[in-house]
């Protein structure tokens, strides 16, 4: 199945710490090395004007280092802004007036998860939420409940394949162990190490106990630890002390694209 790329990216809180930090440099970015050529809406309610938000943008990306006029220039052609409070119908009339004829809009909620409903609300009442996809940020709720029921608010109005739940830094540990175990393990570990596994696959306990976890090769990782337990041992490849410094390389700018 083919799904259609969005046509404008809407973005509530562009006036907030978030935007400076992540999403213009982001942003910048897909223009840079993609091309990104839709219409790019902030939202807020802070009273601010096209051309500050511009200068806000252009402050972001200079301070982290990589900024080049003409990229910017065609960001900040793409840049539309929509001022107005978040529980107010007139803020998202203006915004459907802004995404002009774009059908499939993206819209990033990254403001207080306490504001998710009344802007999701806003999106379907004003028609932004037809054929859209929704990114909901950090933090999904306080707790189970109240993250229950910003789940109930989302599925009200977007099916769930268009919705993206994003947490800049949930699995940053996790990510720096991987790594970790790929590379520097090689001098600590003669098999566990990037030389003689083939893959990893993070998996729920409870699909790990089910066999649901399926290896490339068919087997399952269940079956392969019952194989394990009996005091198999792991198979080393012939050929892998073998291998030069020219495919370590090649393996680190792999990883680094």
């Amino acid at each position: 199945m083919t799904t259609l790329k969005s046509d404008a990216f809407v973005f509530f809180g562009a006036t907030g710490d978030l935007a400076y930090k992540k999403i213009f440099p982001a942003l910048y970015a897909m223009v840079q090395r993609s091309g990104l050529d839709i219409p790019i809406i902030g939202m807020a309610r802070a009273g601010w004007s096209l051309d500050k938000l511009r200068a806000r943008a252009r402050d972001s990306i200079e301070h982290g280092g990589d900024f080049e006029p003409g990229c910017f220039a065609k960001l900040a052609a793409q840049l539309r802004y929509v001022d107005g409070d978040y529980t107010d119908p007139a803020t998202y009339a203006k915004l459907k007036q802004a995404l002009g004829p774009a059908t499939r809009p993206i819209h990033y909620l990254a403001i207080p998860p306490s504001m998710f409903a009344s802007a999701v609300q806003g999106l379907a009442k004003s028609g932004c939420a037809d054929n859209a996809r929704v990114i909901v940020e950090k933090p999904f709720g306080r707790d189970l409940a109240t993250a229950q029921s910003l789940d109930r608010t989302l599925h009200e109005v977007f099916p769930e394949s268009a919705i993206f739940r994003i947490d800049h830094y949930l699995g940053k540990e996790a990510v720096q162990n991987l790594l970790y175990f790929r590379f520097a393990n090689t001098f600590l570990e003669p098999i566990w190490n990037r030389h003689y596994v083939k893959d990893i696959q993070i998996c729920s306990a409870e699909s790990l106990a089910a066999g649901h976890c399926a290896a490339r090769d068919g087997s399952s990782h269940r079956s392969r630890a019952r194989g394990n337990a009996g005091g198999e041992a792991a198979p080393v490849p012939r050929d892998a002390a073998a291998r030069s410094e020219g495919s370590r390389a090649g393996s680190i700018q792999g990883l680094s694209r």
